[in-house]
């Protein structure tokens, strides 16, 4: 009987010591170890015989009332470790099994134990390690991952999340709140796998807000759903947006440009156009808005007789490369003829980022104006050359202008014009090497530089060789002054004036 008493004790004490062992240390109130409010409680023991629980720790009591089974665990768990089994079943298979927060940042983990046929469930902190043998090879991996300066998640194949790193857990509490739940995807989820391993531009938008931030999305194949990493790309973004309303802009402007504009980028293709270039090289629209190279764009100008016609296709080759090479270097500037009669000023301008800029002008108007005026200069240069008076025209600035051929063979002039125009004292002093002294020469100076109260008036001059001329002063329209010397036919057709004089 004493025997029988003893024994019962010493199992009674024996079954206390295991039970003790099973429980952890109970904290103090106060401590926070929740991972989504502050009321979740850790360190809590749950003791379950496959799916029934059979007992567990004091403190579990005030935060998991209402854990009847392991279903109702499970339930509990799941938001904050989506990893946590559904049944017990892996764990008896495994016998050893560390659940990790879906928010690398908290310090917090699931030990689960298969323990003579007795699963124990431990909330607890991440620093109490698993034995030596027993941690992930993987370690380094998963740090470098928990570290890594961009989000980085895996979505299961129910497309929800069962890992991220620190980066997307601040993001996700930057876009949605503090208590969000993890295992929802802040991105959008493909449909299929057509893009794995590809990057797409994605976008997000925050609660309550209109703003969205931009990301390179690439997604990888994972035996466990797709291992998913975004980079932040907003800034870039941001900049193509304000570079589109520039271009945008400046299309505007040059829109009312009458001079036809055409940009290369960097790659020689066309980036930019106005209006006006299409209404000068009569090219599609369709065609520029498919931003042709260089060489694709000369050669259909080519085709549309809108530049000067090669004598043969491998010269106009080689000239189109001195056109790109003189435009990179800012010298390229040439007038075309075109066949239909129309003059193109075609210019290259250079650009820092390496684009190349043309300029289309249309001189037609300007080059029929000069061709006019100088076949009107021709023709009035013609009949004065039929005078037999010389005749010396000067300008309102007081320069010799024109003259005829017979003033040339009368003063010894060759009629060629040089750098700087001959003024009327330059001109009056050569005539005086030529007349006898006489103050007509400079009434001719003071009548010329005169504006006001000019009227025809005529005077005498006697050359050295004695013979006289009549000399006519006579004021024209803007201020200029026509000078006319009738000379002797007959003196002048045995030598001219100046040689006789000379």
């Amino acid at each position: 009987m004493v025997d029988w008493i003893i024994l019962t004790a010493i199992s009674l004490v024996s079954a206390s010591l295991a039970v003790q062992w099973l429980l952890p240390r109970q904290r103090q109130r106060g401590d926070n170890f929740g991972l989504s409010s502050p009321a979740s409680l850790f360190d809590a023991v749950f003791l379950f015989d496959g799916d029934r629980l059979i007992s567990h720790s004091d403190i579990a009591l005030e935060g998991f009332e209402s854990v009847r089974d392991w279903q109702d665990l499970h339930r509990l768990l799941h938001r904050d470790f989506p990893t946590f089994p559904e049944t017990p079943e892996r764990i008896r298979s495994e016998g050893y099994l560390v659940i990790p927060a879906i928010d690398c940042t908290v310090e917090r983990d699931v030990l689960c134990e298969w323990i003579d046929g007795i699963v124990r469930v431990q909330l607890r902190e991440s620093t109490d390690c698993p034995p030596q043998g027993q941690r992930d090879a993987n370690d380094p991996i998963r740090l470098a991952m928990e570290q890594a300066p961009y989000p980085v998640w895996l979505l299961d194949h129910q497309n929800e999340v069962r890992w991220c790193n620190a980066a997307y857990v601040s993001l996700v509490r930057k876009v949605r709140d503090q208590d969000t739940d993890l295992t929802a995807p802040l991105f959008p989820v493909a449909d299929d796998d057509t893009r794995l391993s590809a990057k797409t531009r994605v976008s997000i938008s925050s609660d309550g807000s209109d703003n969205r931030l931009w990301f390179d999305l690439t997604v990888v194949d994972h035996p466990e759903g797709h291992l998913c990493y975004a980079v932040d790309i907003h800034a870039i973004v941001a900049a193509e947006t304000a570079q589109r309303k520039f271009v945008q802009t400046m299309t505007k402007t040059f829109a009312q440009l009458s001079i036809g504009l055409a940009i290369f980028d960097r790659n020689r293709q066309l980036a930019l156009f106005n209006p006006a270039l299409i209404d000068l090289t009569t090219l599609p629209p369709d065609f520029l808005s498919c931003r042709p190279s260089l060489s694709s764009f000369f050669d259909r100008l080519r085709d549309q007789h809108m530049m000067p016609e090669p004598k043969n296709y491998r010269s106009w080759r080689s000239q189109m490369n001195d056109l790109l090479e003189a435009a990179e270097d800012g010298n390229y500037q040439e007038t075309w003829s075109l066949p239909s009669g129309s003059v193109y000023s075609v210019s290259g301008r250079p650009h820092p980022d390496g684009a190349v800029a043309y300029l289309f002008e249309d001189i037609t108007a300007e080059i029929t104006l000069t061709r006019r005026f100088r076949s009107e200069m021709d023709l009035m240069q013609s009949v004065l050359d039929k005078l037999a008076d010389a005749i010396a025209v000067f300008g309102d600035d007081g320069t010799l202008a024109l003259t005829n051929l017979a003033y040339q063979k009368l003063w010894g002039d060759t009629g060629e014009a040089g750098f700087e125009q001959d003024s009327v004292l330059d001109v009056t002093r050569s005539w005086q090497e030529h007349c006898a002294a006489t103050p007509i020469l400079g009434e001719i100076r003071d009548f010329v530089k005169t504006r006001d109260n000019r009227a025809e008036w005529s005077g005498k001059l006697r050359m050295r060789n004695s013979a006289d001329l009549t000399c006519t002063v006579s004021p024209m329209q803007n201020g200029a002054t026509i000078v006319r010397f009738a000379v002797d036919e007959h003196m002048l057709a045995q030598q001219p004036l100046h040689q006789i004089s000379a």
